[in-house]
Formats: C-alpha cells, structure tokens, sequence
C-alpha cells in the first residue's frame, strides 16, 4: 500500500526555511546514530504522522521554537533560554538542549505560525502527537486547551483563538518522571540498569490542518470480522447530531481495485463485505485501502418516521439498510484515507493436546520476537527519523522475527504503520507506572492497593492507548502489567480490555506474580538455559522475556565508566553467538512438546547501560548476521 499525502507547500516552506535559519547543533552525547547524524531543523520528521486517517491538507510545526527551563511556581517567562529543535525531548541531544527537566520545574516551548490563507472559514485543528507529561496551551495569550498522559495523541480546535498573520503559540509542561505514579515506562531521574534517562516535553510530531466549519469525521474504529468475511467501521463524527442526512459512504479498494462500498449513517458501526478475503499475516501482510467521505444523503426515514410509535428501530439493521440506499446529494463534505488488515486472532487447539495456543487465521503460529525498548542514543523516546524506525523493524523481519513486544512505550503513529506493511506482529505494553514502594515481588501473595487518583489517571491512558492503536492489524495482545511494576487489580482489568477489545489476545501479567487471569501464563526466564513454563489447559503459555545475553562492544557503549551488563555477559563474539544460539534452540521443545506459543527475546539493541542487545545502541555494530538469526528462527517461526 502507498501513502500518498500533500501539504500546503507554500506555508511549510516559509516555516521551515525560517526554523533553518535559526542556530541549531545537537547536545554533547556519547553515541549516534547515521539517522542522527543527518537531522537537521529542515528535515526533523517531515512525514505525514497519521497514517491510518489522512487528510490532503495539513501543516507540520516541527522545527526550532523558542524554549524557557523555570521553577514551576514561575510566572510566564519574558525571556527564553534559547531555540531547541521539536519534536525532540528537551533532554536528548538533538533537542539542541540537553538538560535534564526537574520535577519542581517547568519547561516553555514557543513558537509562532501563520494560517495558510486558503484554510480560511475552516476551522483549524492543532494536534500533537505526544507531550509528556502534564501541559497546557496558550494560543495570543488566551487558554485553549490542557492534556495529561505522556504516550497519547491529542487535539484542540483553535479556531476561536486565531487572529490575521502571526500566531503565537506557548506550551507550559511539567513532569515528576519517577518521583509519581503516573504511567511513564522506564523512565527515571538517575538511570541506572534497567532504567533510562527521563523524557518531558514535546517528543512527537506538532502539525495542524483544517476541517469544515460544521461537521467533520473525527474517528474511524475498523474492526476485521473474518468469520463475517468484511470490516466493522465505527464512523464518527465530532458531535452527536439529530440531522439525519448526515451518513458516511464507506470504499475499500485492493491494489487500486475497488472491492466493496456501503453508506451508512454517521455516529454507527457500519459492515463492509469483503469478497474472497486476502488475510494479513507476517508472510503476507496485506492491506486494504479504505476512503471514507463525509456526506449529505436524501432523508431516508419514511414520514411516519415522525410518529416514535411507528418508526423503525434506531442503531440496527433496519437502519443500516435504509442508509444503505439513500440517495446521496452533492459533494463529500470531508474526506478521510486510511487502510486495513483482515485478520483473526484467538485461542485454540494446538499441535500438543490440551495445551491451547495463540492461533493467527485459525492457525498455530509460533510467535518470536525482541523485547523493543524504543530507545535511541540521540533523540531517548523519539526515533531520530521515520527512515530509523522503518530500517529497525525491516532489520528485525530479515533477521527471522515475526513479532516484537513494544515494551512499556507507546509508539508514534507511523511505527505500527511500518509494522502493518513489514508483517511485524506486536504485543503492545501499557507504560507502567508505580511507586516504588508498592512493587510486586514474585513470592508476594497478592497485588498491591493502588490510590484511586492513580487508578483513575492509569486507566484513562490505558483506554486512550486501546482506542489510538485499535486499528493498526500488527497489534495482536495487549500486555497490561509487566513484573509488578504498578500492577493492580489484574482481573478486573483483564476483563475490562476483553470486554472493550474482543479482536486481541490480552496478557494481563508478563512476569512475576501471576493471578491466573487473561488469555496467556507469561514467565520471564533470564538463566543461561531457559525454564519451561507449566502447561495451563486454559491459557496459552508463553515466555514473556528471556535471553538477555551481554556483549559490550567497544567504541559503541554509551558510557564506558559504567556498569555495562547483560543477564549474563561476554566479551567476544563467539562466545556470545555460542549462547544465543543455546537460548534460542532451548525452545524448540518447548515448541514441539509442551505447546508453547511465543517468546520474547531481551533484547532489540543496548540501551545506556544495557548490553544485552543484537544491536548496540547506535545501531552502527550488528553482533549477529541477520542471516544467521533467520537460520536460528526457523524451528520456530517456519520462516525460511
């Protein structure tokens, strides 16, 4: 599938031509990557960051602005620091910053930007692609809009606070990083181990664009109904709305080729057929095109509608054909571009009896996959560019893995779009969140009591994380709580996302305490030889993570004066391939005679003080041909 988006040229020129002009040069770091290496203010992340709901239009705002590090009980400052280069964190070196955000303190980041003139009698919506952690936006000086949670997408309509020429645009964030409860991964003041340098601010794309003045879609949920044989497409608008000639005309399209189109009323799950069903799957991920176009259509309720006795039944069937039907009048009002992926995943019999198995398309696959931190030397959270995702992820598929576990991050957008088109099955983490106080340990004899502000806040950015990435076909489980970091309630949570996401597999304890709930028994297992999970006639089993097989390479640590470790560590390669090859060949028994249906390998690259990785942390030293893991994976993955 092809991604093809415009932007007002003109305008993002003229933004970014005066973002270059202003002095810029990367923070002091150990280590970098070639993608790195090459940014600059005129390139930072350039693409188009929505892949799964375009909009022709749109205006990217990364580049220099203008920032200020003060007390948090600061009033606005009249004076900044200097320019810093978004969307990288401020303490990473390509922010141009560099400095470490403090908990009693409040980072400033301004800049300024014009309206392109064509966009006017529209209204304008300001979206950002992730803040971490707390912030709120001032647009000329007036309030539009606040947002907390660290890993989500959010937006403001800022159409009321615009004026003709220069807007000012001021973001204020505050961060307590570790010294909270709030989800925020492995984040930590004073990194050490398996804990990394802290991440505030704006470490996302910035970008805006225009939609109709009344109604606009919002939001598409797609949802494969494979045994249905079609997509389930919730299309909503950004209001409830009683006018009904409001509807949403729905097209899917295979390779250019129209497959299937349906009208349905907006606010409502519709249902797209689709005839003779490609599956997506890792050997071929395959996806389908889809337009979705705003409409007016002719009232298609009969009059005696008008009598509530006499009227057909709402948010139904009977409703979903009458729209099928309407005559639609004039143009598309807006129009959306996305695609998808057909595809089945659940529980079932597998090849050893009574031991149930993660089945893809009603099929056993053996899933096997990094455990992938997400962390770069330069830019922490953020990927330095697209081209570095992208290469990742391709490196990883060449390499034999047909999965990744993302742990404990949310991604931007484009990184599951990568997945989709590469065949990368993810298990996503919830970012964990915890004080360190109330920390599982694995012989505890239960779960912590978590206050409920912390509850609360947790289950907001669970449920956002659930809605932003329901779409993306590469997410297959759900991983709610990894090794007792904050974990709490697992039941009801296990049940909740079930209930919310029946399309996924839903892993409610990786690790460490497990409270017999969910679709899968999760053990992590660091020994030179890996233990077996015990066979569960009601949950698939799984290993969770394992390997963590250490090499510090020299000249690629990112800090030689410190403890450089691995689960169990070496000092040449082969002793280093000698035992991970060991590890990786512990499961194919596991495979064959128990019934095992994944494992997660510790880890994609070294990150800090971490050198368990088959990459180092500035990707620049392989420690193992790709093509010698692929030859490993085979027993397992059945890829050649």
């Amino acid at each position: 599938m092809k991604l093809k988006v415009t932007s007002t040229a003109i305008a993002s020129f003229l933004l970014t031509g005066l973002a270059a002009a202003q002095a810029w040069k990367p923070a002091p770091v150990t280590l970098t990557t070639t993608w790195g290496a090459k940014v600059t203010p005129d390139n930072a992340w350039r693409e188009y960051p929505r892949p799964q709901f375009v909009r022709e239009r749109w205006l990217n705002l990364n580049g220099m602005w203008s920032y200020a590090i003060t007390s948090k009980t600061a009033p606005t400052p009249v004076k900044f620091d200097g320019q810093m280069l978004v969307p990288y964190p401020v303490e990473s070196s390509l922010s141009g910053v560099g400095k470490v955000l403090q908990p009693d303190q409040r980072l400033w980041q301004k800049r300024q930007f014009n309206v392109p003139s064509d966009w006017k009698g529209e209204r304008i919506l300001l979206h950002f692609g992730a803040v971490d952690y707390e912030c709120m936006l001032w647009i000329n000086g007036a309030v539009a809009g606040a947002h907390t949670g660290g890993f989500d997408a959010f937006s403001f309509d800022i159409t009321p606070f615009l004026k003709d020429g220069a807007n000012d645009l001021l973001l204020a964030v505050t961060d307590p990083s570790d010294t909270g409860e709030q989800p925020r991964g492995k984040q930590q003041l004073k990194p050490q181990g398996i804990w990394y340098t802290p991440v505030s601010g704006i470490w996302q794309t910035v970008w805006m664009e225009p939609v109709p003045a009344a109604l606009h879609i919002a939001e598409l949920r797609l949802t494969p109904d494979v045994d249905a044989g079609g997509l389930r497409v919730a299309a909503l608008v950004n209001e409830g709305t009683a006018d009904d000639t409001y509807a949403v005309r729905l097209s899917a399209s295979a390779a250019g080729k129209p497959v299937a189109s349906v009208t349905m009323r907006v606010n409502r799950e519709g249902f797209i057929p689709i005839a003779n069903t490609r599956l997506w799957s890792p050997s071929d991920p395959f996806l389908y095109d889809l337009k979705a176009e705003l409409v007016r259509v002719k009232n298609p309720w009969p009059k005696e509608a008008e009598n509530r006795n006499e009227r057909p039944a709402r948010f139904g069937a009977q409703e979903r054909e009458l729209y099928a039907k309407a005559a639609i009048e004039g143009n598309a009002l807006d129009v959306v571009t996305s695609y998808f992926g057909m595809r089945k995943v659940t529980l079932g019999p597998g090849k050893v009896a009574g031991q149930p198995a993660i089945l893809l398309n009603g099929k056993p696959l053996f899933q096997h996959g990094p455990l992938d931190q997400g962390w770069w030397p330069e830019s922490l959270h953020t990927p330095p560019s697209d081209e570095a995702m992208k290469w990742e992820i391709s490196w990883l598929r060449q390499a034999g893995f047909n999965m990744l576990r993302k742990h404990i991050k949310v991604e931007p957008a484009r990184y599951y779009y990568h997945c989709d088109r590469l065949g990368m099955l993810v298990w996503q983490d919830m970012p964990s969140g915890f004080n360190q106080s109330l920390r599982n340990q694995r012989p505890d004899a239960g779960e912590p009591i978590r206050l409920s502000t912390s509850r609360e806040q947790h289950e907001l950015e669970l449920r956002r994380m659930l809605g932003r990435l329901h779409n993306a076909p590469s997410i297959v489980v759900w991983v709610i709580h990894n090794e007792g970091w904050g974990q709490y309630e697992s039941k009801a949570l296990a049940q909740w996302v079930k209930a919310i996401d029946g399309s996924r597999l839903v892993n409610a304890d990786s690790g460490w305490l497990d409270m017999n709930v969910g679709d899968l028994f999760d053990i992590h297992t660091y020994q030179p030889e890996p233990l077996q999970p015990e066979p569960k006639a009601d949950r698939a089993i799984v290993l969770g993570e394992y390997g963590g097989v250490g090499w510090p390479v020299a000249d690629h640590l990112w800090n030689p004066a410190m403890r450089n470790w691995g689960y169990q560590t070496y000092q040449n390669q082969a002793e280093y391939l000698s035992a991970l090859r060991k590890k990786v060949q512990a499961l194919v028994p596991m495979k064959d005679k128990l019934g095992a249906s994944a494992a997660v390998y510790t880890q994609t690259s070294d990150v800090e003080g971490e050198v368990n990785g088959l990459l180092t942390y500035d990707r620049k030293f392989v420690k193992v041909d790709p093509a010698l893991l692929r030859e490993m994976n085979a027993p397992l993955t059945g890829e050649k």
